[in-house]
């Protein structure tokens, strides 16, 4: 698979996720994701406008608002939201961003790429963590 060592490194390198879209609902993909990579240790910022908090955390309405830094911004957002998302991630010099499964946008992604961030699309990050390191 194209990129395994970047991802691999990237998930071993990472400690704090901001999680765009991030649902308080269970039922939801992204509270599932993100449930399970804060249960490998990683710290998840929800980036969701709508909701007060999620997995314990303290929910912002962008990724501006975060006040601590961000390793990661992990994208459960339709691609049409992309955009802001990765302006947002620039301008925070935020060195990485994963576009989940079916999330696709490629002139945000050739963006983020220009400004020197890493780029993963269309790829589940709970399923790349696991694939790498059980």
């Amino acid at each position: 698979m194209k990129n395994a060592d970047a991802i691999h490194e990237l998930l071993a390198r990472a400690r704090t996720i901001a999680v765009v879209g991030l649902s308080d609902s269970p039922m939801r993909p992204s509270h599932g994701v993100s449930a399970y990579m804060q249960s490998h240790g990683y710290k998840i910022i929800p980036v969701n406008p709508q909701i007060e908090e999620a997995l314990g955390e303290k929910s912002y309405a962008s990724l501006l608002e975060v006040p601590e830094k961000i390793d990661l911004v992990d994208v459960f957002r339709r691609p049409e939201f992309v955009d802001e998302i990765v302006e947002q991630a620039i301008q925070l010099k935020i060195p990485a961003i994963w576009l989940q499964e079916d999330v696709i946008n490629q002139a945000a992604a050739e963006k983020a790429r220009r400004a020197g961030m890493f780029v993963v699309m269309d790829l589940c990050i709970l399923k790349e963590h696991r694939a790498r390191f059980g």
